[in-house]
């Protein structure tokens, strides 16, 4: 009894004290990029082009490096100690995500 005890409120406790990530982006997970960078710029051209990707907006975002960030936040993917990011294209594998928005939590 005290076993489900402690683990509804561990979980309750988590769900109290993490912010409401997910609430901010409607367009998929939530991203943590290593960096975030326009188009247009020398990191982030060269890579969209090897790929084959035009964006018409040279100063849209760009993360590079990203994984999701879960909403719980337990475990590797709870923590972003880079940017935090709710991008509109995230189908490149983490190596990049276009159409960022940096995300407050």
């Amino acid at each position: 009894m005290f076993s489900k005890l402690f683990a509804v409120s561990a979980v309750a406790l988590l769900a109290a004290a993490t912010p409401a990530l997910g609430a901010d982006c409607a367009t998929g997970p939530i991203q943590c990029c290593q960096s975030v960078e326009p188009a247009s710029s020398e990191a982030v051209a060269p890579i969209l082009k090897s790929i084959g990707v035009v964006v018409q907006d040279v100063n849209a975002l760009v993360g590079l490096t990203c994984s999701a960030v879960s909403v719980v936040g337990v475990g590797s993917g709870g923590a972003c100690d880079a940017q935090t990011v709710c991008c509109e294209n995230n189908s490149f594998g983490g190596l990049i995500s276009i159409g960022c928005l940096p995300v407050s939590a």
